[in-house]
């Protein structure tokens, strides 16, 4: 973002707004047991900025005029998990019994690996400290982790989490799944590009739009069922996205999970995990207390 002011603005409104984009930037012992809330139904309008502390700022997914309309939904808590609320949560990919989830900001990135339901990592690796760590994805034989502006993805031993080599690429890495042929991944953008899941080389790209309107700040992605969920950053909202279109297909408003919200401003929604066998996801956001197990209706 560039200011639009002179050079004899006002500084005080310049510094606010560098350090707005500063904050944008940022974008992320034994557990305690789980909980369960079942049947808690989550209406679907969006919660007005500044309404709870640490909120997520009041810009909502922008719907355009063009067929085809998105649906609006909501989201149905089906039971509540704890959540490391360290942990700046940026990826997050359910495999088996375990969760595996990568973390921001530079000098406190790391990749986890633990059980679903609860207890110690059995594997947690620290990131380079010059690194801001962003979205994740198993592939089966690869974890790859991507990292916000140092242009490289690590290829990953999804055991250990060490890694075995790096790859670069152009523009920012934010979110990343895998649908089971392809790599999809987000750069803040209205764009999804698809990735070669060994390689890593881009093999094709798609606009998002909804109703029209290019929706960028697409964030945390999850492949499931032939669609692409993604968070926007800094909204209360998730995505359902059609891959071979960009189409947006429904609007999903999560604003009423884990409220009052914590105090630190970049605790946004940012978080989205299938589970297997299953067609609800898990949902957290950045220094959370808490995972939640969703149903998506609408």
């Amino acid at each position: 973002m560039r200011s639009a002011l002179g050079p004899v603005g006002p500084l005080v409104v310049s510094l606010s707004l560098l350090a707005a984009l500063t904050a944008c930037s940022a974008g992320d012992g034994d557990a305690p047991p789980a909980t369960t809330t079942a049947g808690t139904a989550l209406a679907s309008s969006s919660i007005p900025a500044g309404s709870v502390a640490g909120g997520s700022s009041s810009r909502g997914v922008p719907v355009g005029p063009s067929d085809p309309q998105p649906a609006r939904g909501s989201v149905e808590v089906v039971r509540t998990l704890a959540h490391d609320p360290s942990l700046f949560t940026q990826g997050l990919q359910v495999v088996g019994d375990e969760i595996y989830e990568s973390t921001g900001r530079v000098g406190a990135s790391l990749v986890q690996r633990r059980p679903l339901e609860g207890g110690d990592p059995a594997a947690s690796v620290d990131m380079a400290p010059d690194e801001f760590g962003e979205g994740l994805a198993v592939t089966g034989d690869t974890l790859w982790t991507l990292t916000w502006q140092n242009r490289v993805a690590h290829n990953r031993d999804p055991r250990t989490l060490e890694v075995r080599s790096e790859v670069p690429y152009e523009g920012e890495g934010w979110g990343l799944c895998f649908d089971g042929t392809s790599l999809v991944m987000s750069d803040g953008s209205d764009t999804l590009t698809f990735r070669d899941p060994v390689t890593f080389e881009p093999t094709g790209r798609v606009q998002v739009t909804s109703g029209g309107a290019p929706v960028t700040r697409l964030n945390e992605l999850e492949c499931a069922d032939g669609s692409v969920l993604a968070n926007v950053w800094m909204t209360d909202e998730l995505v359902r996205i059609d891959p071979a279109t960009g189409h947006v297909t429904a609007i999903y408003d999560a604003g009423r999970l884990e409220q009052p919200r914590p105090a630190d401003p970049d605790a946004v929604l940012n978080g989205i995990a299938a589970l297997p066998d299953s067609e609800n996801v898990l949902l957290t956001g950045k220094l959370w207390p808490n995972l939640y197990e969703v149903r998506l209706v609408g």
